[in-house]
């Protein structure tokens, strides 16, 4: 993963809404009304929230009829993981 890349998946998850979202879907795959469901929300903010994390490769949208269900794409989470667990830290 690039550095553009990470900077965009930490962007993605510094707003308090997108958070949200992410921790909806540690649990596995939602439908975007079961999300809806859960945040005091639109559901155009919705999916400017979900076009964010779409956009920079942390959760995958499967289209389902009229239905669209979201999960964290697992490879993406993995490597911010990886670089995060890279770091040395010293107590000063």
């Amino acid at each position: 993963m690039q550095n553009n890349d990470m900077v965009a998946v930490l962007k993605a998850l510094s707003d308090q809404t997108r958070l949200q979202i992410f921790d909806l879907l540690r649990n596995g795959t939602l439908c975007a009304c079961k999300i809806l469901e859960n945040l005091n929300i639109t559901q155009p903010t919705l999916s400017h929230h979900m076009k964010v994390l779409c956009d920079c490769g942390l959760v995958d949208a499967t289209k389902d009829w009229k239905w669209t269900h979201y999960s964290i794409n697992c490879q993406t989470l993995n490597q911010l993981l990886a670089f995060l667990g890279d770091t040395k830290c010293r107590r000063q």
